[in-house]
């Protein structure tokens, strides 16, 4: 086989696509169906703080803390930007940033070999330009967890964004209707479990650390900095202002949301003033060409074959 390694590589890809795709059909899709049912009508009360409740870590995870726990932040504010960006993007274990080192260093030497192996499939290799190439390959590797991450914090964000008007309208009903915030929030955590789960977790980390003795205008400090969503910053120094100046909650809030749903609208609009500037480029090298083929092409034929013949027969 003239290319054994890239039969290997091909192998593997088709197996992973496979499983995938098993796995996708077999658990994925029943799973999120029965996740949009709802629980059950009788449920089991749980007690979240309950004693020798320990996360279970399978052998991967603790293979990638123990690679991720020999390095350590070149400063103290490093360190805290990167916890701060994991419980954005919903890894808010103690052990979340070793793991996090582990996965880089796991894709830097992944990276690294792929490239080398690629370089001495290269005929005829300069080994200035191979060492560059393997050096480009270990910088990828290194900043493409960091690129995941940004974009799974950035998703996270989207979602929590467009769930807030709905949590805010159900938090309006509720403190009409006789509710304090507290329990506002409490029935919304637990009503918005199965439409936004994201949002219905975080309102229930706000209430057990209200429970557990923090003042209110702290839980929601934290809850505004592991969203790190500016609406959810907005609304949470709108909840501190009402209550420290003892103004009504469920008209600002339904001020607030208002101006969410407007604020949706409008990005809406903008994004669809934007749709024609960005089609412009696919038109033309895409879709044009192949209109010109359908619509010129039997033209062209008939030239081709009638036209050209002729013009030979000219007498010079």
């Amino acid at each position: 086989m003239a290319n054994p390694l890239l039969l290997v590589i091909a192998v593997f890809a088709a197996t992973m696509v496979v499983l995938t795709l098993v796995g996708y059909r077999l658990y994925q899709r029943p799973g999120r169906a029965l996740r949009q049912l709802g629980t059950p009508v009788i449920t089991t009360t749980v007690d979240v703080m309950a004693d020798g409740m320990e996360p279970r870590t399978n052998t991967v995870v603790t293979f990638l803390q123990q690679i991720g726990s020999r390095i350590q932040p070149s400063g103290e504010a490093e360190a805290k930007s990167l916890r701060t960006q994991l419980i954005q993007a919903g890894f808010r274990h103690e052990h979340s940033a070793a793991v996090f080192y582990g996965i880089r260093i796991v894709t830097l030497i992944t990276a690294v070999i792929l490239t080398f192996a690629m370089t001495a499939r290269m005929p005829n290799a300069n080994p200035g330009m191979s060492f560059a190439l393997i050096g480009m390959g270990g910088v990828v590797g290194w900043i493409l967890p960091k690129m995941v991450l940004e974009r799974r914090i950035k998703r996270r964000r989207e979602t929590m964004r467009l769930s807030l008007p709905d949590a805010l309208d159900m938090m309006v009903v509720s403190v009409e209707a006789g509710l304090g915030l507290d329990m506002a929030m409490q029935h919304v955590a637990r009503e918005l479990q199965v439409a936004h789960p994201l949002l219905s977790e975080e309102l229930s980390l706000v209430t057990l650390e209200m429970r557990a003795g923090k003042r209110r205008a702290d839980a929601l400090k934290n809850f505004s900095d592991r969203s790190g969503e500016p609406e959810a910053r907005k609304l949470v120094a709108i909840l501190v202002q009402s209550d420290r100046f003892g103004t009504s909650i469920a008209e600002a809030l339904r001020t607030h949301s208002d101006f969410m749903r407007t604020r949706r609208r409008q990005d809406a609009e903008e994004r669809a003033g934007k749709v024609g500037v960005k089609l412009v480029f696919p038109i033309f090298f895409f879709i044009l060409p192949s209109i010109l083929i359908v619509a010129a092409g039997p033209g062209l034929l008939q030239v081709f074959k009638y036209l050209f013949p002729m013009m030979k027969n000219i007498p010079k």
